[in-house]
């Protein structure tokens, strides 16, 4: 899938699987004499952990602009590589973007950087877009790491345990961590991320057994499944949340970002985020890689009757936007600004609020998060909180220690 030529099973996530990747990358250059090389260019729309996996590996990140498109500037990649000459040890890019996007120059990009001497690094964060129709290698990559919870169904997050594979062309090979998939590899020093050498191994079998019942047309097929959900999502949304970014004909790759910088009443993103428990749905990723978006990345998993309530929701919810723009509803006393409702709030004796209970924590009636949709009622058990505020004042809800005593 990946078309390389070696594997290693070590870094235990994603982002030391991006570390290990660019110790190979390193060590690579040192092995030639190629020590000035620590420059390490990361496009705009990048993931935070390429900068830091960068940083962690003695590198310097310089930032490549985007273009209108949200794809590589290239006249701005021509620039950097020139003002970097025989300092370029690698670029990060992600593909496609995290814009939500394929990038009809990445096999430049590839080839710019390779002119000047630099590896690629493709990030495998969203293979989940490219598994069975292109691969990492074919785009012109060196490296690439595997997110095995988003593309090979191993559980995600709760602090692990979890499996990044770091997968390279035979020229890096050598410089992956040990024990990798080719025999006599990783025996270059400096280049461990972990201390067993197959990482969180127990994990493996559940990757295995997904590729193995999938098949090559199975793993294609779920690739052709997040494509098409994302742009099946894009436009449903498009007349009321604009897509920020699309390739040819209007189209997106996995995921889609929608624009909720300019909504009227004073309506913001995180009101939209908040509003939406009520109807029964976590909010898609906000404000990253655009500040004021929801990057929304329905991947293969979810049901058309699952994309259609979600979207019904977030287009009711553009239509109580409304309310408040048109004064229906007052602009700071309204359902979004003082959502979730939680029942606690909507029992209560006193509710002074200029709307109606119901309108609340039922929004547009009974059922479905109070669409027709037959969801059951999801009870936020909390409401809303400063998000900043509760940043920079952390309050533990743990018991003294004297407690244990």
């Amino acid at each position: 899938m990946t078309g390389y030529d070696a594997c290693s099973l070590q870094p235990n996530a994603g982002s030391a699987g991006e570390l290990a990747g660019l110790l190979a990358i390193r060590a690579y250059h040192r092995s030639r004499g190629d020590d000035a090389r620590d420059v390490c260019l990361i496009p705009a729309s990048a993931h935070g952990t390429n900068a830091a996996s960068a940083v962690l590996a003695g590198l310097r990140v310089v930032v490549v602009n985007c273009g209108p498109d949200g794809a590589v500037d290239t006249g701005d990649l021509r620039a950097k590589l020139t003002a970097h000459d025989g300092r370029v040890a690698a670029i990060m890019v992600t593909y496609p973007s995290t814009n939500g996007v394929y990038e009809e120059t990445i096999t430049d990009v590839a080839d710019l950087v390779h002119e000047a001497g630099g590896q690629v690094y493709i990030d495998g964060a969203n293979l989940n877009a490219l598994a069975g129709v292109a691969s990492p290698a074919l785009l012109g990559g060196d490296v690439s790491h595997l997110n095995l919870h988003k593309t090979f169904c191993i559980p995600h997050g709760g602090g692990g345990p979890g499996v990044g594979p770091v997968a390279a062309k035979a020229h890096l090979a050598p410089f992956l961590p040990a024990r990798s998939s080719q025999e006599g590899t990783g025996t270059v020093p400096g280049t461990q991320v972990a201390g067993a050498p197959y990482g969180s191994a127990g994990i493996l079998p559940i990757s295995w057994a997904y590729i193995a019942m999938m098949g090559a047309a199975g793993l294609r097929r779920a690739t052709q499944v997040a494509v098409l959900s994302a742009n099946y999502v894009a436009r449903r949304l498009a007349p009321y949340f604009p897509v920020v970014y699309a390739g040819r004909d209007g189209l997106v790759a996995h995921e889609c970002i929608v624009d909720l910088r300019r909504l009227p009443g004073g309506i913001t993103v995180e009101d939209v985020a908040k509003r939406l428990i009520d109807y029964g749905f976590h909010a898609p990723t906000m404000s990253f890689p655009v500040a004021g978006t929801f990057m929304i990345e329905p991947t293969e998993s979810e049901s058309l009757a699952e994309l259609d309530a979600f979207c019904d929701a977030l287009i009711a919810v553009r239509a109580e936007v409304d309310k408040v723009a048109s004064g229906e509803w007052d602009t700071a006393d309204n359902p979004l600004k003082n959502a979730p409702h939680t029942a606690e709030m909507l029992i209560a004796a006193d509710w002074s609020h200029p709307y109606r209970r119901d309108e609340g924590g039922y929004p547009g009636g009974h059922g479905g998060g109070g669409l027709a949709s037959g969801r059951a009622k999801y009870w936020p058990p909390v409401r809303r909180i400063d998000q900043a505020y509760g940043d920079r004042h952390l309050v533990c809800a743990c018991q003294p220690p004297q407690a244990y005593e």
